[in-house]
């Protein structure tokens, strides 16, 4: 506090030298003119006094023949009058202060925590689509209502905080690992093709067959209803009940797929060449500075961005960066036989990857590599299996049932 208090008032570093520095001490001390932080140079002492007390030196100077020269001077009063032959740093560092009291009431960065099932695109686009983005306002985020609507949206969150620190709005998630992901089964459901093919394998837990194990489907061909129907005594139908078909179907079709590949190709091949282009931006915009044009005929840019912050989560809407323009020359060039061939091993690994993940078996293939001066050209025949089916809305209409069918039933 005391520091603090001699800051506020100003105070000087002094050097005393003359006939007796040391009764000028004792003097000081009786005039109750404090010094402090004193410094015997054995021909000379150097201590720290106030503003006040600098101008009170001069009798007690008289008296013992020593003089006082200033070496340093300390305080705001001191530092005013600096500013004040400064007016444009005055001017800009009132800027500065408001431009980040103003910022400091957006939101310029969103950091979202837990999530594991649920990436952070889905969470972003939900979000936006609810309002909340960067740059918007802190005064309009309804951090309640947020924390329900993502309870609401999303079954597997079972718990969901936020808070804004600084200028950056935490997300915190927890999710619930025995959630499944199907969306809440509906009552009345039956099962459907959704491609041709011949029936392969078929096991009904729930639901009526309407098609059995060797009969060939169409798209869109009912396969087990959901409707099963209760019979009056005289074998008609009385009336439906209705559940979720269920059941375990393969079906067989034939698929070709196709893979051209072109012998020559260009490649960029960079000089080692490239211009550095500073950029600065503030929230949408943008602006580049360079000395001249971008020599180059072909080039690439490359950047490099890094937004400003004050603090640990305290980010302002400004950003700087370089980018990088790096000059390439295309040269035509040709694949040998043996790049070809790891070409199309690698196309195919790629097709036997993509039926291994969306769960499609391979019963038969034939593939083939026909080639050219101008490119090679693989076809693949293949029959597949899988379980090409879906779960759709049950459209059987309720059977009426009238006053005396009612009546014999009970």
């Amino acid at each position: 506090m005391l520091h603090w208090m001699q800051y506020m008032k100003g105070y000087v570093s002094i050097k005393v030298w003359g006939y007796s520095p040391e009764r000028f001490l004792n003097l000081c001390g009786n005039h109750d003119i404090l010094v402090w932080d004193i410094e015997n140079h054995g021909d000379y002492y150097t201590m720290k006094i106030s503003i006040k007390g600098f101008f009170a030196l001069k009798t007690i100077l008289r008296k013992t023949g020593t003089r006082a020269s200033v070496l340093r001077r300390y305080g705001l009063p001191f530092f005013m009058q600096r500013i004040k032959k400064r007016k444009i740093f005055v001017l800009g560092l009132f800027a500065c202060m408001l431009f980040w009291m103003i910022s400091a009431q957006y939101i310029w960065d969103i950091e979202i925590e837990g999530n594991y099932s649920l990436t952070e695109d889905v969470l972003l686009e939900y979000l936006e689509g609810q309002g909340v983005h960067t740059a918007m306002r802190k005064e309009n985020l309804q951090i309640e209502e947020l924390e329900k609507k993502l309870r609401e949206e999303y079954d597997i969150i079972t718990w969901a905080s936020l808070k804004v620190d600084g200028t950056t709005l935490i997300i915190q998630l927890k999710e619930n690992d025995m959630v499944t992901y199907e969306k809440e089964s509906q009552s009345k459901q039956d099962i459907v093709a959704v491609k041709d093919g011949v029936i392969v394998y078929m096991i009904t837990r729930k639901g009526v067959p309407q098609v059995a194990v060797g009969d060939t489907v169409e798209k869109g061909q009912l396969l087990v209803s959901g409707a099963v129907p209760v019979y009056n005594e005289d074998a008609t139908v009385r009336k439906y009940q209705y559940y979720e078909a269920d059941a375990d179907i393969l079906i067989s079709y034939e698929k070709t797929i196709s893979v051209e590949k072109k012998i020559a190709y260009q490649e960029k091949e960079y000089s080692g060449q490239e211009k550095r282009i500073c950029l600065f931006g503030m929230g949408d915009k943008e602006w580049n500075f360079s000395f001249g044009r971008i020599p180059y005929d072909a080039y690439d840019v490359m950047e490099e961005k890094k937004q400003v912050q004050l603090l640990e989560h305290l980010y302002l809407p400004v950003f700087y960066g370089i980018k990088y323009a790096k000059e390439y020359t295309v040269a035509d060039k040709m694949y040998t036989d043996e790049e070809m061939q790891q070409i199309m091993e690698e196309e195919w690994h790629k097709i036997l990857q993509t039926l291994e993940e969306k769960g499609v078996q391979i019963t038969r293939k034939n593939v083939t590599i026909k080639k050219n001066r101008e490119k090679w050209v693989m076809t693949a025949r293949m029959q597949l299996q899988e379980e090409a089916v879906k779960k759709v809305a049950n459209t059987t209409q309720q059977i009426p049932v009238t006053e005396n069918e009612e009546a014999v039933t009970e």
